[in-house]
């Protein structure tokens, strides 16, 4: 019997913020499709508890403490990663967030805001969050000529959504990024892809759809009122498009793609 497409054993899968909500459920997605797993972020306990959870059930997984903003982290990590488990052949970037301090409101418009703010945002989400590992990372899998980069972007990298403009800006940046690095990398059999979340309720923006009650906030309905489903999406939700990027036989032929997971937010107008 051949191996299914989505079989992602003998992979070896980086997941850079998987730390997170939804980091977390793609580092387990990857681990329950075959691939061993590289758990990595800032937090040690919740990296090691994602790592505990996936050996738990089987799967293969460790904990490898980094900040993504440093270049001598992330060549720590795949100094260690290779040397546990062989050649690295995906990554998955899922490190970001939006900085309270470059949320536009009616007493802080654009013409305000903290430069130095916007600069963190943007080192954030498109220098830690993509660029960086991708420098680190990179390179062997060219070298090898196989792997699948996967970078995590947002519906507000589509649409400039209200109060996230520096978010926005640097989630466009990380599409833009995404295509010219798929193009560069084509020639040796290294996919780039990105995945574009809807609204998934986080750590970074549960404040801002829920009230203390747990009842939706105004930005929440307003929210739920443009998405044709009518509801949030669940962090699992997420995995299958990540399965499908990360498997060179299921999306061999797929480079420079966004995939929309996004209870159809994108396609609402009026």
């Amino acid at each position: 019997m051949t191996r299914s497409a989505f079989d992602l054993s003998g992979e070896v899968a980086v997941v850079i913020g998987g730390t997170g909500v939804l980091g977390g459920a793609l580092a387990s997605g990857l681990a329950l499709a075959g691939a061993a797993i590289a758990v990595v972020g800032r937090d040690e306990t919740r990296g090691q508890s994602r790592a505990s959870e996936i050996v738990a059930v089987g799967g293969r997984a460790d904990f490898f403490r980094a900040d993504a903003l440093r270049r001598e982290d992330l060549e720590a990590v795949k100094t260690a990663v290779e040397e546990r488990w062989g050649k690295i052949t995906v990554l998955l970037n899922a490190a970001g967030g939006n900085d309270p301090r470059v949320t536009v409101t009616d007493a802080l418009p654009v013409s305000a805001l903290d430069l130095g703010a916007w600069r963190d945002n943007f080192d954030l989400n498109l220098i830690g969050g993509v660029l960086l590992p991708c420098q680190v990372f990179g390179p062997s899998m060219v070298s090898a000529r196989h792997g699948s980069i996967i970078n995590i972007a947002s519906v507000a990298a589509h649409l400039p959504l209200s109060r996230v403009v520096s978010y926005s800006a640097a989630k466009a940046a990380v599409l833009n990024l995404t295509q010219f690095l798929a193009r560069e990398w084509a020639p040796h059999q290294v996919r780039v892809n990105s995945i574009t979340p809807g609204f998934f309720p986080a750590e970074q923006n549960r404040k801002l759809l829920f009230q203390a009650d747990g009842t939706p906030t105004p930005r929440a309905r307003a929210i739920l009122g443009h998405t044709p489903m009518g509801r949030f999406g669940e962090s699992q939700e997420l995995v299958g498009a990540a399965v499908f990027l990360a498997s060179s036989r299921a999306s061999s032929f797929v480079t420079g793609s966004d995939i929309r997971v996004d209870g159809g937010f994108l396609c609402q107008t009026i």
